[in-house]
Formats: C-alpha cells, structure tokens, sequence
C-alpha cells in the first residue's frame, strides 16, 4: 500500500502548496511540469511494454486488446463523456463566478476526483503493487497528482484536499482485490496487462506534450481483454 500512500499524500502536499500559491500557477510554469511529466511518462511506458513483450505467451494479443478496447471504448465516447463532463463543471464556475463556496468546491472536486481515478496508472498501478510490489506506477502518477492538486488548489482553496481519501479509498479497492485473488492472476496475465497498460501511458505521455491526442481514455476497456481471454483459455482448456 506503500504506492497508494504516497500517491494520497501527493495529492494533500499538492494541495497545501496551491492553496498556499492562492493567485494561481502561471501557465508556463504548468506547461514546463506537464512537459516534463509527460517525458516521464513515455519512458515509463515505452520500458513497460518493451520489458514485457518478450514475456507475452500471445504476442498479438495486446494488439487484439488495443483494438476490441478501442473500439468499445469509442463506441462508449468514454473519453468524449469525461471531457463533456469536465467542460461543463467549468462552464459552470465560469458563469457563477461570483458563487465562490460550496458549489464552486463541489465542482472542482468532482473534476479532481476523475482525474485522480480515472485512468492506467491510477488503476493498475495498485494491481501491479499488491502483484509484484512495484509502485512505479503509483509514483509516476503520485508526481501527476501533485502538480494536479496544486493547480485545483489555487482555485478552489484548501476544501481540495477531500480528494485525498476517494483516491486512497479507489487504490486501495483494486489493491485488495489484486491481493485477494492474487493466486487467479498468472505472470502471463501480469505481463499481458503491463504491455497493454505501458501503451496506454505511452498515449497519456504524448498527450501531456500536446504531441498527439491519443484519447487513451477511450482505450481503458482494452485491460479486460486479456483477463477475458485468460479465463476463457482456463474454462474451455
């Protein structure tokens, strides 16, 4: 739990700072921290998928993910949804501006809430922790985190850091179910869902340089496939 950890204290300490910030972060000073994150990322990914590709006992089998976990996830306009939604708690503050206090808090933390939550390191990272005691992930996403919660800070105030718990109470969901049913979970499977994961933060990473949309969002979907394929080989092999 150690990741899960320091990825809910990341979020408090990001928040202190922003609240403490008050005025708001420049925006080239987002823009150089997003940029480094974003190359962070794509090692991080990049190393993920490489390392274990020659681990994979189906090589076209992260391909077949990608594209069925495209496809559903497109079909779905997870991404579309999730950006909707975001814009429209945006627009709201920005048309009541003058509401400051609870509604503006309530809109800032539903947004930070999906944006710490939602997405392949904030979701696999606790599995591969409880699996393989290796809280990359978490820490990688932990420095996303802080940046994030520093910026929502310096808007919203120090009501952010709410946060904090929903994320640790997330992580630590998939945690325990990784540590549960950690006998039901292969190092194929494992090496599976990190090649496919790896890709899907290489997306976030490009995303972040503002290089290509990746939408990685909309490839979420994609990690069920091979645990689909993996039980279905296990029942009918």
């Amino acid at each position: 739990m150690i990741g899960t950890i320091v990825n809910t204290c990341a979020i408090v300490a990001g928040t202190v700072i922003g609240t403490l910030l008050n005025r708001g972060i420049k925006e080239k000073y987002k823009r150089v921290l997003y940029d480094g994150l974003g190359l962070a990322s794509l090692a991080i990914g990049l190393n993920a998928t490489i390392t274990n590709l020659p681990k994979s006992q189906y090589p076209v089998l992260f391909i077949v993910a990608i594209a069925i976990g495209g496809v559903i996830g497109t079909a779905l306009d997870i991404d579309g949804r999730f950006r909707r939604l975001v814009d429209r708690k945006k627009t709201r503050e920005g048309n009541n501006g003058d509401e400051r206090g609870g509604r503006s808090l309530a809109d800032g933390l539903s947004t930070a809430v999906l944006l710490y939550c939602i997405g392949p390191l904030s979701m696999l990272g606790p599995v591969i922790s409880a699996l393989k005691g290796d809280n990359t992930f978490l820490f990688t996403n932990a420095t996303l985190d802080f940046v994030s919660s520093a910026v929502f800070a310096s808007t919203y105030g120090f009501g952010m850091v709410l946060a904090a718990p929903v994320l640790f109470c997330w992580q630590g969901m998939f945690y325990l179910v990784a540590r549960l049913s950690s006998q039901a979970v292969s190092d194929a499977l494992m090496a599976e869902l990190l090649i496919v994961g790896g890709l899907m933060i290489t997306g976030s990473g490009l995303s972040l340089l503002n290089l290509k949309d990746c939408k990685t969002l909309n490839l979420l979907p994609a990690l069920a496939v091979p645990v689909i394929w993996f039980v279905l080989r296990t029942i009918f092999c």
